[in-house]
């Protein structure tokens, strides 16, 4: 059951189609969701304009470029006045995919790619000048 103004089933899957891949026309969506491209194209629109659809990415695989190292870092800040600044050296990093502000165990979660162990130390060296971390690496994506 969809509980948001003006979005029906019909936009839920044509937003599916387009989180599978968002290279597919409307008229390849229109064929998969039994409507017209014009249609789907209309509907893409008011799911822009709504805000649902906000952009658009490509999926990758770091890996192939070297990124071999995923890891997820808790963080714990030192100080509750080094909250910006912190914010700001993460905003400069490559190095970090993701970041939440989390509430529950840490401050803040993030998801770091890097070419080496060696660079990832160097990483959390920089790292301690804010807080305290702790790390996990993935060792397989599931999903």
């Amino acid at each position: 059951m969809v509980s948001y103004p003006g979005i029906d089933e019909v936009d839920l899957r044509i937003l599916k189609c387009l989180q599978e891949d968002a290279t597919l026309s409307h008229k390849a969506i229109g064929q998969l969701v039994h409507m017209t491209g014009q249609a789907v194209g209309a509907r893409v629109r008011k799911l822009q304009e709504l805000g649902v659809i906000e952009g658009y990415t490509v999926r990758w695989n770091p890996d192939k470029i070297g990124q071999a190292v995923h890891a997820f870092v808790t963080v714990f800040m030192k100080s509750s006045t080094a909250h910006q600044t912190f914010q700001t050296f993460v905003q400069q990093k490559d190095q970090v995919v993701e970041m939440h502000r989390v509430g529950g165990e840490g401050c803040y979660w993030m998801r770091v790619r890097v070419r080496s162990s060696a660079e990832l130390t160097d990483f959390l060296d920089e790292l301690l000048k804010y807080g305290n971390y702790k790390v996990s690496l993935s060792i397989g994506q599931v999903k």
